[in-house]
């Protein structure tokens, strides 16, 4: 299979012109780092960067929650702690998903691009053929 889609890339790569293979191939697939410094760029960097330092700020919070839920010794006081614990934490969770959701946004995006360089490299190639068979 991995052969198949060599081929496939290589066939693809020969009908592009060389601005068009160099953008092919800088839309290989990424790995988890490439991925996750990909979300701080582009428009809504500044974006990520907010829910990063909230992330760690909840995160911080989160931790100050669970000492304080294993120093207290009241019922209520445990109860508050507890559901501050779990709150900070939900946070965290929420936005780290949201992160997840751009990166693969990201990546469906890079293969509707890969696609559309695919169906343009087949319409040129029906074209030079349709020119040759004409004449």
């Amino acid at each position: 299979m991995k052969n198949k889609m060599e081929e496939i890339d290589q066939l693809i790569k020969d009908t592009l012109s060389k601005e068009e293979a160099a953008f092919y191939d800088s839309l290989e697939e990424q790995s988890l780092f490439d991925m996750v410094f990909g979300l701080f760029k582009g428009k809504n960097a500044w974006f990520l960067i907010v829910t990063n330092i909230m992330t760690l700020l909840f995160l911080g919070l989160f931790v100050y929650c669970c000492i304080q839920f294993f120093t207290v010794e009241s019922v209520e006081a445990l109860i508050k702690w507890g559901f501050g614990s779990a709150l900070f934490l939900l946070n965290v969770c929420m936005l780290k998903i949201y992160a997840w959701m751009q990166m693969d946004k990201n990546a469906v995006l890079r293969e509707m691009k890969r696609l559309e360089l695919q169906i343009m490299s087949l319409s040129g190639k029906i074209q030079i053929n349709s020119k040759q068979s004409a004449c």
